[in-house]
C-alpha cells in the first residue's frame, strides 16, 4: 500500500489502533460471520474438525494479516492463501459460481472497514490516514478474491480432467462391442457425466490439421474423445435436423468421417466405416479439408477397399481389352461403362462422354466385337459395373476426347 498519509500517523498510535484491532479479531470475526450467515443463508459452510467453521478461522486471519501489516514495513499486506484457496475450491467442486463468494468478501471488507473506522475515530486517527486504510483494504480484497479464483480454476480443472477420464472410458465401453445392452451396462458411467443415453448414434474419427490444433466447438452432447491418435466423436440422435451439418461446421477445418447412424448397440460399426473413410482420406482417395459423411460416399466406401478383389476380376471381366493399345483400352472401357450405366442410344453415351455420337456408335460395335454376346448377361454386366466404377474412382478411366 502506498500510504503518504497512513505514513505520517504517530507510531504510538498506529501501535495502539493495531492492538485494538487485533483484540477485537475473534469478535469481530464472529460478528461477519453471523451478518454472512444472515445475508447468505443459501452459503454452506464447512466445518473443521472441531466442528468449528473453517470460514471463521478464514475471516479471523484475514484480519489479523491486514492489521498486522499496519504496523510493519512491508508495502503490500500478506494475503492469507489456503483457507481463501479452500473457499473458492468449494465453490468449483461444488459446480457454483465465484460470483457468491465475491459478495461475501465484500461484505466482510465492508464490516470490518466499519469497525476500523469506529477505533480511528476513537484513538484521533486523520480523516486522509483512513481514508487510505479503506483503499488498501478493498485492495486487500482483490487478493482474497485472487487466491480464490485459484482454488477455484484448480478444482475446475480438476473435475473437468475427472470427467474426460469417465468420458473417454464411457466411448471405450460403446465402442468395444463388449456390451450387448450398453445403455444398461454403462448406465452409471453416463450418469456421473450427465449423459443420457441415446437410441442410436453415429460415430465420427478425425484427422488433425496440426498437434497442437484446437479441438473442435461441438455442442456440449457430442463426446469427443481427443486423447487417442485420431480423435472419436460420438454423436447422439445424429438424425436430429441439422445435426451432422452443425458438426461439420464445428470442425471446420478439420478433416475426418462420421460413419452412419446404428442404433446404441453398433456402435463398433458405425466407426469401422468412419475408419475405412479416413484411410481413403488419407490415401488421397477422398477430399481432405472437411468432415465426410460416409453416407455420401457409399460407393466408394464399398468399391475402393475391395481393389485388390476387384483388380482380380478385370483380369477376366476386361480381357478383351488386352488385344488393344493402352489409351483405346481407357476409351472403349469409360464407352462400356457409359452404356451399362444408361443403358441407352449413342446419343446418350455421346452426351454423357462429350463425344460425337457417330465416335459413340463405332466404339459399340468395337465392344460387341469384342466382348460377343457375353455383354447380355445380366449378372456379367453387373460384375462389370463395379468393375469399371472402381477404375473411374481411382481415375483409370480419363476420358480422351481426342
Amino acid at each position: 500500500m502506498n500510504r503518504p498519509a497512513w505514513s505520517e500517523v504517530p507510531k504510538p498510535q498506529v501501535e495502539q489502533f493495531a492492538a485494538s484491532a487485533l483484540a477485537e479479531s475473534a469478535s469481530l470475526a464472529a460478528t461477519i460471520l453471523h451478518a454472512i450467515r444472515d445475508n447468505f443463508p443459501q452459503l454452506r459452510l464447512v466445518e473443521d474438525e472441531f466442528g468449528e467453521p473453517k470460514a471463521l478461522l478464514g475471516i479471523r486471519s484475514a484480519i489479523e494479516g491486514f492489521v498486522l501489516h499496519l504496523v510493519s514495513e512491508a508495502t503490500a499486506p500478506r494475503v492469507p492463501t489456503g483457507v481463501f484457496q479452500d473457499f473458492g475450491r468449494g465453490e468449483g467442486l461444488n459446480g457454483r459460481s465465484l460470483d457468491q463468494l465475491q459478495a461475501v468478501y465484500r461484505l466482510g471488507v465492508r464490516l470490518a472497514w466499519r469497525r476500523f473506522a469506529e477505533i480511528g475515530q476513537q484513538i484521533d486517527i486523520a480523516a486522509p490516514a483512513m481514508y487510505e486504510l479503506a483503499e488498501a483494504g478493498f485492495t486487500y480484497l482483490d487478493g482474497l478474491v485472487e487466491q480464490s479464483v485459484r482454488g477455484y480454476a484448480e478444482a475446475v480443472a480438476r473435475q473437468e480432467s475427472e470427467r474426460l477420464r469417465l468420458q473417454r472410458t464411457l466411448i471405450d465401453g460403446l465402442l468395444s462391442g463388449r456390451h450387448s445392452d450398453p445403455a444398461t451396462d454403462l448406465a452409471e458411467l453416463s450418469t456421473r457425466i450427465e449423459w443420457a443415453m441415446p437410441d442410436t448414434v453415429a460415430v465420427g474419427l478425425l484427422i488433425r490439421p496440426t498437434r497442437e490444433a484446437v479441438p473442435p466447438a461441438l455442442e456440449q452432447d457430442i463426446l469427443l474423445d481427443m486423447e487417442s491418435e485420431q480423435p472419436r466423436v460420438l454423436i447422439p440422435a445424429p438424425e436430429e435436423a441439422g445435426r451432422a451439418d452443425r458438426v461439420r461446421r464445428a470442425a471446420a477445418g478439420w478433416s475426418g468421417a462420421i460413419g452412419p447412424t446404428v442404433p446404441l448397440a453398433e456402435a463398433p460399426a458405425s466407426l469401422r466405416w468412419a475408419e475405412n473413410a479416413v484411410q481413403l482420406i488419407q490415401n488421397g482417395l477422398l477430399p481432405r479439408g472437411e468432415v465426410q459423411r460416409c453416407t455420401d460416399h457409399t460407393e466408394e466406401l464399398i468399391l475402393l477397399p475391395s481393389s485388390d478383389l476387384i483388380d482380380a476380376a478385370a483380369l477376366r471381366l476386361l480381357a478383351p481389352l488386352g488385344d488393344v493399345g493402352p489409351t483405346q483400352a481407357r476409351r472403349l472401357a469409360a464407352t462400356l461403362l457409359a452404356w451399362i450405366e444408361t443403358s441407352g442410344s449413342a446419343t446418350d453415351i455421346a452426351d454423357q462422354l462429350g463425344i460425337h455420337p457417330q465416335t459413340a456408335r463405332y466404339r459399340l460395335r468395337q465392344i460387341r466385337a469384342l466382348w460377343g454376346d457375353s455383354l447380355d448377361d445380366p449378372d456379367q454386366r453387373f460384375e462389370m459395373l463395379l468393375v469399371l466404377r472402381s477404375r473411374r474412382l481411382r481415375g483409370m478411366l480419363a476420358e480422351d476426347t481426342a
